[in-house]
């Protein structure tokens, strides 16, 4: 579910999910996207709050999200 919403949002996200305890609740997300150039980490994170369309709290405990543009 996680990497669908991110994919919607950001179409050329390579996305890779973890989930860290095995219980549904704690993952961690590598988000890669042209859409990052120029952000911010605080604004590239706030990018995937969005796409996750207030899911965080609710559905999904925890997420550590690493995030960043492809490298040249």
């Amino acid at each position: 579910m996680i990497e669908r919403l991110i994919k919607e949002s950001l179409p050329d996200a390579q996305v890779s999910i973890e989930d860290l305890r095995g219980d549904g609740d704690h993952y961690a997300a590598h988000v890669v996207s042209n859409a990052f150039r120029g952000k911010t980490r605080v604004q590239q994170h706030q990018m995937i709050y969005q796409a996750l369309r207030g899911r965080m709290g609710n559905e999904l405990h925890a997420l550590a999200l690493q995030t960043g543009a492809p490298e040249d």
